[in-house]
């Protein structure tokens, strides 16, 4: 087997592990689609993969962090909740990450709800806040999967245009 071709299977591989993150929380999907084109740059010399279009895919993996960390959040406070709920959210997001992926999904869940209680909100009112916190790290993780899918298709134009 040549060179490519092992650097074609662990970049393959990589992009799939990617994919699968990107699905799961506390798995960084885009992180593992870097590596997998940063392999291939370096396997190439940077030949078709230089430092611009690197900077293109890092902006794409930093903004699926960002929109991880800020879905459920947002979720909560667009479901009617309250300043409350949102920064229950985000410290239930933080505590989430102590118990693996089910955390990171239940965490802000929980926080929302517990946020919104506090605050005085009534059990209606917490649980709706609280499925929002949901809908909106499903939203995240769905855009997750978009912004990875993107991150490869584009380093496949890139390598399939030369």
């Amino acid at each position: 087997m040549d060179s490519q071709t092992v650097v074609g299977i662990v970049v393959g591989t990589l992009f799939v592990a990617g994919l699968v993150g990107a699905l799961i929380p506390w798995i960084p999907g885009p992180l593992f689609i870097l590596i997998g084109v940063l392999v291939w740059a370096v396997a190439t010399q940077f030949a078709v993969i230089g430092v611009g279009r690197l900077v293109i895919l890092i902006t794409l993996a930093l903004t699926t962090l960002l929109v991880n960390f800020v879905a459920g959040p947002i979720g909560a406070r667009r479901s009617g909740g309250s300043r409350w709920a949102v920064a229950g959210a985000i410290v239930g997001a933080l505590a989430g990450v102590f118990f693996g992926p089910f955390g990171l999904v239940i965490g802000p869940v929980v926080g929302a709800v517990a946020g919104e209680m506090l605050r005085g909100g009534d059990v209606e009112r917490s649980l709706r806040t609280g499925v929002g916190a949901l809908i909106g790290m499903v939203a995240g993780i769905a855009a997750d999967f978009v912004i990875s899918v993107a991150m490869i298709g584009l380093f496949l134009w890139w390598i399939w245009r030369v």
